[in-house]
């Protein structure tokens, strides 16, 4: 497939709206890098070490947490290299990759939260037969279709973004969007932005599907179940709806700042809305599932005690 883009870099304009204080970002940006990368190495770690935690819901957990590696690793090493740079370029064909990258990172993230979503169903309404129905065999198909129908699916929409002629070379963010790129792109992409918006729709049925067959499930066992069952499908289930939630902002901040003019909010707050969703999810994931679910918080405390206890003895 032939490039006939009439540019060959990109200039994102946000980073100079950053230039009085980029050593400030530098040191903000990098910290919040290494504590994405810390929070869910350390839940991947404790997962794969302690056999008690190997059971689906932390195997998807574990995933999730791998994502979050992916997704923090496509925006921020690139954000830090550009923002130190003179120019605030990026060739269109690094923008293209993290284009593709932070597109499939949040597909994953979706999908691996709906999977997480029929995990509990599964636990909640029918918990005697839980194991015969969660089988690993099953666990590693949903974590191979959690990974594979995202990266295969986009590739079909992003096909079309590569074949575009993007005629402009500035665009007033941190990072690259599919959205932006058509923006960019010269002649009318009317059909190519219609084809988008079905893509859209279709590659989420499936995730929005199970999530909501599910959820109604478990409100229609919790409707008839005691007091007791009650709060404890209300415990199982709070960390993964933290979770969903925590996404779902991530994603109307996205849209409301791509699709509508925003330029009345302050830069700051137009930073915020436009990194909410690649930076809070995967630092916060860990947080919540850390904190909420006991084996895996005792575990995490034990490892933390046990490296403490090393730094005394040094």
């Amino acid at each position: 497939m032939k490039n006939s883009s009439a540019v060959s870099t990109i200039v994102l304009e946000a980073f100079y709206r950053m230039e009085d204080l980029k050593y400030l970002y530098f040191v903000i940006f990098l910290m919040l890098y290494m504590l994405i990368l810390f929070a869910n190495a350390i839940v991947i770690f404790v997962i794969i070490i302690n056999k008690v935690l190997h059971n689906p819901m932390n195997y998807f957990l574990c995933n999730l947490a791998v994502n979050g590696i992916y997704g923090g690793t496509a925006l921020l090493p690139p954000l830090l290299g550009t923002l130190m740079s003179p120019s605030h370029e990026v060739s269109l064909a690094c923008c293209k990759a993290q284009v593709y990258f932070l597109h499939t990172y949040s597909m994953i993230e979706f999908t691996i939260l709906s999977v997480m979503c029929y995990d509990r169903y599964v636990a909640i309404c029918y918990p005697l037969q839980y194991h015969s129905i969660m089988t690993i065999t099953k666990v590693y198909k949903l974590i191979a279709f959690s990974w594979g129908y995202p990266l295969v699916a986009f590739v079909m929409f992003f096909s079309l973004t590569l074949r575009l002629t993007i005629c402009q070379n500035h665009l007033g963010r941190v990072y690259c969007l599919n959205f932006y790129l058509f923006k960019m792109s010269c002649g009318n992409t009317y059909i190519e932005n219609i084809l988008g918006l079905i893509f859209v729709v279709a590659n989420s049925f499936p995730q929005l599907a199970m999530t909501f067959y599910s959820y109604r499930h478990i409100l229609k066992i919790c409707f008839t179940a005691t007091k007791e069952s009650k709060i404890k499908a209300l415990k199982t289930c709070s960390p993964h709806l933290f979770a969903i939630l925590n996404y779902s902002v991530g994603c109307f901040f996205e849209i409301v700042q791509s699709r509508f003019d925003t330029s009345y909010l302050s830069f700051e707050t137009q930073m915020f809305m436009s990194l909410y969703f690649l930076i809070f999810p995967p630092i916060l994931n860990p947080v919540i599932y850390g904190l909420s679910v006991q084996a895996l918080r005792d575990n995490i405390f034990r490892l933390c005690g046990s490296g403490n206890k090393l730094l005394h003895l040094k």
